[in-house]
């Protein structure tokens, strides 16, 4: 079974996913890095902003914070 990935901005609240790979380079990238963003990882979206940028993720225990723009380019697949 071949499950396409899906930007993490699109995940419903609440629904575990993978990261399946990050589709960015440079700062950006090493930011999700130190973050601890990287492939193979658990993510649980947790809440919106009122207009719904940024959005707050579980990470490896650690709540973090990522812009629209951001979690665009980090792809995952449901859980």
């Amino acid at each position: 079974m071949n499950v396409k990935p899906i930007p993490l901005s699109q995940m419903p609240l609440g629904k575990p996913a993978r990261v399946a790979a990050l589709a960015c380079s440079g700062a950006e990238r090493k930011r999700l890095l130190d973050l601890g963003v990287v492939d193979g990882t658990e993510i649980h979206p947790l809440y919106t902003s009122p207009f719904g940028n940024p959005a707050a993720y579980l990470v490896r225990g650690a709540v973090i914070a990522l812009r629209r723009d951001v979690s665009d380019n980090v792809l995952v697949t449901y859980l």
